[in-house]
């Protein structure tokens, strides 16, 4: 049972890591291409996308994942009922947004954005949509499937930028007048053809999984749907406070942050800083997401056991464990980590808010764990509600410490959004579904790694490398607290491997 957890766990964090390459990959190609204008405007549109995904799927990911798993004869009828739904509402928000082209391309006021605002219409609708049979391959427990189409799509994505915005481009330099490239292509539709290249791969994508689309018997009554709406509703509010949660710290830095709090740079530039030092958080969300990914359906399929309670207990213990594993690693390596992934040394002034970002992650990923009680009890306004108030939390925390602490104030923000959130979720669980966690131990390890955290940084300033070696020295007693106190879980483990 926890081999399955653990391994989809690993199949979904590597496929989680190669999707969030993509962000990565496309960065030398479109910086190539694209002025810095323009490239702000592709930014813009993919922040936009953020809030409408959680907005065309309004939470039936995860209603599917419960009623799928409740009712397990019924499978195929829940699967149908959804995903109709899901199609439905998505012609119809799509439908809206193309009638709205003119209003909307107005506002945005950009060169070819009526066609762009057509193409994400499109794309959102094909986005929802892909959300259930995905869904469906998670409950399934078909974890190298669900991986392969995703690999497939990042692939596409990538080589389809690369063959529009690169080789036609090029192409298209000597072509002949009138002749088949100069025909369709058209270098001023710009980066229209990187959405294009999003739309097609995600269409081809798609049809890979028309095996389960064809399955689906279109169906539509308020009755049928009514119970899944109310399951889902409350997440759709849950995803757009999560929204807030995720992106509104850099949205507010340049506006709060006065511009000569900083001697080194404005607040631009101290955004440009928090940006690429949250980057290296990426440790621990990527994890933190393959968990997600893994943990969800498990979560789902152990909820009418007996045994269910102690099992989640059991799984967020080692889950912790893990995690604070892998904070302490990273922040007594940030030195040459940080090296390798931001290149620009102007940048790593911002290095001590990773440990803060990292906490935070933690939490969050305790929290996924803990939501658990109000998913499985079908009371998932109380998820709603730990979301707002999460996102009360971020907005009024940004607005008074960006111009105290600067991006320090983002960073302690998020720090106390999670921690709250995750307190919150703990305390009415407990009320309301009772796990038994270890909470003495659980409580012990947080404040026992928060504590080596602080001590790297409190350690007096030495060269390079007598700096990581002392650091990693601290690391490895820190994992051997662990190892002594956990040693009759190890000797479990080594004396399974051995049979």
């Amino acid at each position: 049972m926890f081999k399955k957890l653990l391994s989809d766990t690993i199949i979904y964090g590597l496929t989680t890591i190669l999707m969030r390459l993509i962000n990565y990959l496309l960065v030398p190609i479109h910086t190539k291409v694209f002025d810095v204008e323009d490239f702000g405007i592709l930014s813009l549109f993919y922040s936009y996308a953020v809030v409408f995904n959680v907005v065309y799927t309004y939470g039936m990911e995860t209603t599917y994942f419960r009623f799928a798993t409740k009712h397990k004869d019924k499978k195929e009828k829940v699967f149908s009922q959804i995903l109709s739904s899901v199609i439905i509402t998505s012609l119809i928000f799509s439908g809206i947004l193309w009638a709205s082209t003119p209003y909307i391309s107005e506002y945005l006021n950009y060169e070819n954005s009526s066609s762009f605002v057509k193409i994400f219409a499109t794309l959102f609708a094909v986005d929802a949509i892909l959300a259930i049979p995905f869904a469906s391959l998670r409950v399934e427990g078909k974890a190298k499937r669900f991986a392969a189409l995703k690999i497939i799509e990042v692939f596409l994505t990538v080589g389809l930028n690369y063959l529009f915005l690169v080789t036609f481009h090029d192409l298209y330099q000597t072509a002949e007048a009138g002749s088949f490239l100069t025909k369709f292509y058209d270098p001023s539709f710009g980066l229209g053809y990187s959405f294009v290249a999003n739309l097609i791969s995600k269409s081809i994508i798609l049809v890979l999984l028309s095996d389960k689309l064809l399955k689906v018997k279109l169906q539509w009554s308020w009755k049928a749907m009514k119970p899944y709406y109310k399951y889902g509703f409350p997440l759709l509010f849950s995803g757009l406070a999560f929204a807030v949660n995720e992106v509104f710290d850099r949205i507010l830095i340049p506006i709060l942050l006065p511009d000569d709090f900083y001697s080194y740079g404005n607040a631009e530039y101290a955004l440009g800083v928090y940006s690429a030092c949250y980057k290296l958080s990426i440790f621990v969300t990527f994890t933190v997401q393959a968990y997600k990914y893994a943990a969800e359906p498990f979560f789902f399929n152990q909820a009418e056991s007996k045994e269910s309670p102690r099992v989640f207990a059991k799984v967020m213990y080692y889950f912790v464990i893990v995690l604070m594993l892998m904070v302490v690693g990273v922040t007594a390596n940030l030195n040459w980590l940080a090296s390798i992934f931001i290149r620009n040394k102007e940048y790593l002034i911002g290095l001590p808010v990773v440990p803060i970002l990292l906490m935070a992650n933690i939490f969050l990923g305790m929290y996924y764990n803990l939501s658990v009680w109000f998913k499985v009890t079908d009371n998932t306004n109380y998820g709603a509600m730990i979301s707002f108030v999460g996102a009360a939390i971020t907005l009024s925390l940004n607005f008074l410490l960006i111009p105290l602490l600067g991006f320090y104030g983002s960073a302690v923000a998020t720090f106390i959004c999670y921690f709250t959130m995750m307190l919150l979720a703990y305390l009415l669980g407990n009320k309301y579904y009772p796990i038994p966690y270890n909470v003495k131990m659980i409580s012990f390890y947080l404040i026992l790694g928060g504590a080596f955290l602080v001590l790297f940084f409190q350690l007096p300033k030495q060269d390079f490398w007598p700096q990581l070696i002392t650091q990693n020295v601290l690391f490895i007693v820190f994992s051997l607290i662990i190892v002594i106190i956990e040693r009759n879980f190890f000797i479990k483990i080594l004396g399974n491997r051995k049979k």
